[in-house]
């Protein structure tokens, strides 16, 4: 499961349609807690930890939906259980720029054009639920 903390607007045709899948997994892990699978998924910790994890992942997917449809894409918005207001949460710069690696590595391979396009952007924006903080890589992600 990859939740991206970089804004949509980067992510190629595949990473956006896997996020929005795995995102709604994400909110059906959240919205049913006895969920076998992917219940103890380090990255559902950072939504888990807001005052209102529902609306969090919520948050999440409806923004993934609006680049969708920025681009001409039908995602069913409906599929959102629940939205905001909620909090932004934070990601360590340090995270930011591990996933913008992975996701470089990606764009290199899968669709050249993009990775053109992106290649010498240091740091990309983050995704609108986030907000960026000093700090590392995040302890829940798993380098490999």
């Amino acid at each position: 499961m990859r939740l991206w903390s970089v804004h949509p607007q980067h992510y190629d045709r595949q990473a956006l349609t896997a996020c929005w899948r795995e995102g709604l997994l994400a909110q059906a892990i959240i919205a049913d807690p006895t969920r076998r699978g992917y219940a103890h998924h380090p990255q559902l910790q950072r939504f888990r930890e807001t005052r209102d994890p529902l609306a969090a992942i919520g948050d999440y997917l409806a923004a993934v939906v609006d680049e969708a449809d920025a681009r001409g894409y039908r995602f069913a918005r409906e599929k959102i259980l629940k939205t905001g207001p909620v909090e932004r949460i934070p990601v360590p710069r340090g995270q930011l720029e591990y996933e913008w690696g992975h996701l470089l590595r990606k764009l290199e391979v899968r669709t050249p054009d993009l990775w053109e396009r992106w290649r010498t952007l240091p740091l990309p924006a983050p995704h609108p639920l986030f907000t960026v903080v000093d700090g590392p890589i995040a302890d829940w992600e798993r380098v490999g």
